[in-house]
């Protein structure tokens, strides 16, 4: 609370008494710790070394070895809402991210919208004399508000954090990424061919945002939030990182879990008869259907390695020595941030805490993946087109994601993984060290904890109570407990008693040791919660939930459901979704302007992301580029919207207009005029796209026409993506394709601006109507702008 002005004031200063107490900066205590977040992505329990796993992680180990590793520390399954937990210390339907940001479904559970009432510890510490910096990703504001037309309420700098380098999404480009810096978008330092990597840039801005306060103020604590966007895909790492682990992974992922499991019973992670469950134990699109016949998730079901060709083997091998050499190159940059607080004197009073926001990821379905993206548009992989792009894996020519067999190795010993509720999902790496405040070095600690206590955690070292305000905002009370009783004396019972989870279908209820979850898949489609199948765990010792005991103990499990139930609307955790992927992304969400039919595009601008750029997916649409051309030799790109891994562009190439429509990566379907360029001050150089069908539904086929003015030049038979063109850093662009190019067709690196030539504009129809007159339809567009 802002204290009252107490000095004097007469007419005169020299009778007046000066009061500086209300004006000043707030100063944290003498001596406060600064506190570190590096908060991972898609990392399964058993994937670190220091949890069992096979990935050298030598830095990690080393903040484990002066602290302590949680063996029950648990997360919401996905990463939008966990991180909410982490920084709110409540739960993520509570904090209105019953989802991913990008799925808010317009419900207060999962609204995408963090309230005032839910502030963040970046909030609290900013308010107690600590400087905030974030790096990484975000992931924590709604869709319709990741653009320069919106408010910046909920981006990192509106929600206390002093400085932010970052991408705003669930998830990007490691080569070519969708870079904000503060309030503004920016692009990379450098390009892959010139060495850059995303976690090598954010890690030089930590320690350059941590170092821009020391230098002025060395006393002065710091909050950073590292979050580098490793291990989500694309798992993109330098080729020699990935070679490190040649081989290491060819006895395939059964024979992995069973080594995990091996050795997390030597350190003591796991109770000494914790058994492994099943590789498919909630069923196959072979053994389960839904309640009205619904398929399984094609994408749920893990092929046995036994069953595998030779090359698919050789294929999802190095798919896991990619992932294992991003983890380690990510874990090596944790390390240059380690040796820098060493360096300057602060490691020993630096509370770090280092987790995962979810289980392996499972998004790679049975095949593994050259192309998420595919995933997001409902459209299988080709595992012939994966394994032509076995040497390009881990590189910029890829988009890649491992088979989830490994998401059930890296998850070890638990089963399932990311979006589910079972301790796949949910149970995940948690390590704390903080030399000058815990006694303890290298020991495990096995009291129940969840994201939610984190934040609780940080307040109770710093001798912080949770204000009852914050920024004018009544504070929701804190759900999360302190783990700080935890610190210096093992087997002291939680502090933690009940733990409610929801995720896309998907449930759960831990209390006092026994947890009671759905089969329900996630994402499925099949409604009908209340004929779900709930199962029964004594998870104090069947950490792999295998021995499923709700026929022999009823009450027990109708107690937990209730619950559940109770949580559930306690928290704001209805109505349920498990929708498909595409219908989920597909949902309509507010967006900064209505939705229009022409769309005007100028050059020069920053990129306009894809959730409110013109979306032409599944309709009719045209382009038209007004240029001037004084004379031959123009060259560049005019139209460009997504990139390698699915997208559109229309350019300038060889004195004639190109068009191509990239396919999810798969096919570039080009079209070229037959004339060269018209040369003029008022030039249209035109594209029309004409849908005469569906196949399949959502898949729109058709005729694609090239225009000068009115004339045809140009046409072919191209099909459209049902979905988006991809999550992140695939934004619209005009006189330019900035990061990873639409098409290889452009001469050079992009992003090939246009030259040779003045665009004026660009504006694209999706009025649906057949694009007939196109020169007069064009000067009609573009002068209603």
């Amino acid at each position: 609370m802002a204290r009252s002005f107490r000095g004097i004031t007469n007419l005169d200063i020299r009778d007046s008494v000066p009061d500086w107490g209300p004006y000043e900066q707030p100063r944290a205590p003498q001596g406060a710790p600064n506190v570190l977040y590096i908060v991972l992505d898609d990392l399964g329990f058993g994937a670190l070394s220091c949890y069992g796993g096979p990935i050298e992680t030598p830095n990690i180990d080393r903040i484990a070895a002066g602290g302590l590793r949680y063996s029950q520390w648990h997360t919401t399954a996905l990463c939008s809402p966990t991180r909410s937990c982490l920084l709110t210390g409540r739960n993520h339907t509570v904090n209105g991210m019953g989802c991913i940001s990008e799925a808010s479904i317009g419900f207060p559970g999962a609204n995408a919208h963090v309230p005032g009432e839910c502030a963040t510890l970046a909030e609290v510490l900013v308010e107690r004399g600590y400087s905030t910096a974030m790096v990484g990703k975000w992931h924590l504001c709604a869709a319709d508000e990741m653009n320069l037309a919106s408010s910046k309420a909920s981006w990192p700098i509106g929600r206390g954090f002093e400085r932010f380098y970052g991408f705003l999404g669930g998830e990007t480009n490691q080569w070519h990424p969708d870079l904000v810096h503060d309030n503004h978008p920016v692009e990379p330092p450098a390009r892959p061919e010139e060495g850059y990597h995303l976690g090598v840039d954010i890690t030089d801005r930590a320690i350059e945002f941590i170092d821009d306060v020391k230098a002025i103020a060395p006393d002065r604590p710091v909050f950073l939030y590292y979050a580098p966007g490793c291990a989500h895909a694309p798992h993109h790492v330098p080729r020699e990182w990935a070679d490190r682990y040649r081989g290491r992974f060819d006895g395939g992922y059964e024979a992995m879990r069973e080594e995990i499991l091996t050795r997390q019973k030597e350190m003591g992670l796991v109770p000494a008869e914790t058994e492994l469950p099943p590789l498919n134990p909630i069923g196959t699109p072979e053994s389960r259907r839904g309640p009205d016949g619904q398929p399984f998730p094609m994408l749920d079901h893990t092929r046995p390695w036994d069953t595998l060709s030779d090359d698919e083997r050789r294929l999802f091998t190095r798919m896991a020595e990619v992932y294992a050499g991003f983890v380690s190159h990510c874990d090596d940059q944790i390390g240059r941030l380690l040796d820098y607080l060493e360096d300057i004197g602060q490691l020993e009073n630096t509370i770090v805490v280092l987790v995962s926001d979810n289980g392996a990821s499972g998004e790679g379905g049975p095949n593994g993946s050259v192309n998420e993206n595919k995933f997001f548009n409902g459209v299988p992989d080709d595992l012939a087109e994966n394994m032509a792009m076995l040497d390009e894996l881990g590189g910029f020519r890829t988009y890649n994601h491992y088979p989830n067999g490994w998401a059930m190795a890296l998850d070890a010993p638990f089963k399932m993984w990311k979006r589910y509720s079972f301790n796949g999902g949910t149970c995940d790496p948690c390590v704390i060290s903080w030399p000058a405040g815990i006694a303890a070095r290298g020991e495990i600690r096995d009291q129940y904890h969840h994201a939610i206590d984190v934040m609780p955690t940080v307040l109770d070292c710093l001798g912080i109570e949770m204000p009852e305000t914050v920024k004018g905002y009544t504070q929701h009370p804190i759900q999360g407990v302190s783990m700080r009783y935890s610190f210096d004396t093992a087997g002291i019972p939680s502090a933690r008693h009940t733990q409610f989870y929801s995720m896309l279908g998907t449930r759960g209820i831990w209390h006092d040791g026994w947890k009671a979850v759905t089969t329900h898949p996630a994402i499925s489609g099949w409604g009908h919660f209340e004929d779900d199948t709930w199962e029964l765990y004594h998870t104090d010792v069947d950490r792999t939930e295998l021995h499923d005991l709700a026929d022999t103990d009823p009450g027990r499990l109708a107690e937990l459901i209730g619950l559940w139930f109770h949580e559930a609307g306690a928290n704001r955790a209805l109505p349920l979704d498990d929708r498909y992927p595409v219908e989920i992304l597909m949902t309509p969400r507010p967006r900064p302007a209505p939705l229009r039919t022409r769309y005007v595009y100028r050059p020069g601008g920053a990129a306009v992301p894809e959730s409110v750029a013109v979306a032409v997916r599944n309709r009719s649409y045209s382009l038209g580029a007004l240029v001037a051309l004084p004379e031959r030799g123009a060259s560049g790109v005019l139209f460009a919207q997504g990139g390698r891994f699915g997208g559109h562009a229309l350019y300038v190439r060889d004195n004639r207009l190109h068009y191509v429509y990239n396919f999810l990566g798969s096919e570039q379907q080009m079209i070229s005029a037959t004339e060269e360029l018209p040369i003029g001050d008022r030039v249209i150089l035109g594209a029309s796209f004409d849908k005469d069908g569906e196949d399949p539904p959502g898949t729109a086929r058709g005729l694609l026409s090239l225009y000068h003015g009115d004339r045809k030049v140009g046409e072919g038979r191209i099909r459209t993506q049902p979905g988006v063109f991809g999550l992140g850093g695939t934004g619209l662009t005009i006189g330019r394709d900035d990061g990873e190019p639409v098409t290889d067709d452009y001469p050079g690196a992009a992003p090939w601006a246009f030259a040779g030539g003045t665009l004026n504009r660009v504006v694209v129809d999706v009025s649906g109507e057949t694009y007939v007159d196109l020169e007069r339809a064009a000067a009609a567009m573009l002068s209603r702008e």
